[in-house]
């Protein structure tokens, strides 16, 4: 049995549809750009692009080159231990009463001087250079203070002594010099009124 269709029905979904579509097309044109704010739009892309892909080559060059100039520094951090170890060695040398004042001791100190002088040309060459911190300000970029003594004749944060040397490679630091710095004595008078104080 087929149903019967109502004109009426039928024409109001028609004109349903064609508005619905009317519609659609205007809000379809309203959405697309002109062709000249298109262009735009991709010109500004293009340009962002660009401006990215120029900061990443630069970051790519800045780490290339540090790479190359800074490539050895975790081994150069690492030999700075032999310098050490031959100060020390010297050192004990030195105060080993069984070898004090013999030629050996005296030849052996010798040829621990040759090979540190060798490291350190090699260093030097490498661009690893000592700091010198007697008698220069105290630094915190290149300094650890260790202790403070007390000298008239300094002005209070010169370094006064070097326990352990410290090294740059290039403008970078490989460790700070750990010293001891000045400062003005303390007057009696201020120790016994801190004493009475407490």
């Amino acid at each position: 049995m087929e149903k019967e269709q109502n004109p009426k029905i039928d024409e109001s979904l028609k004109v349903n549809t064609e508005s619905t579509k009317k519609k659609e097309d205007l809000e379809k044109k309203e959405t697309e750009l002109k062709p000249e704010d298109e262009i735009k739009a991709l010109e500004e892309k293009i340009t962002r692009t660009l401006a990215e892909m120029e900061n990443q080559r630069r970051r790519f060059e800045k780490e290339k080159e540090d790479a190359f100039e800074y490539g050895g520094f975790s081994f150069a951090k690492e030999s700075l231990n032999l310098i050490d170890n031959f100060d020390r060695a010297k050192q004990s040398l030195e105060n080993d009463e069984e070898i004090k004042d013999s030629d050996v001791l005296k030849k052996t100190l010798d040829h621990l001087d040759i090979i540190k002088k060798d490291l350190i040309s090699i260093f030097k060459k490498n661009n690893i250079e000592e700091i010198i911190a007697v008698g220069n300000k105290l630094d915190p970029n290149l300094h650890q203070a260790m202790l403070e003594v007390e000298d008239n004749n300094k002005d209070p944060g010169t370094v006064v002594q070097e326990i352990q040397k410290g090294f740059k490679m290039k403008d970078r630091l490989l460790r700070p010099s750990l010293v001891a710095v000045s400062k003005k004595p303390e007057k009696n008078g201020e120790k016994s009124d801190e004493k009475g104080d407490k």
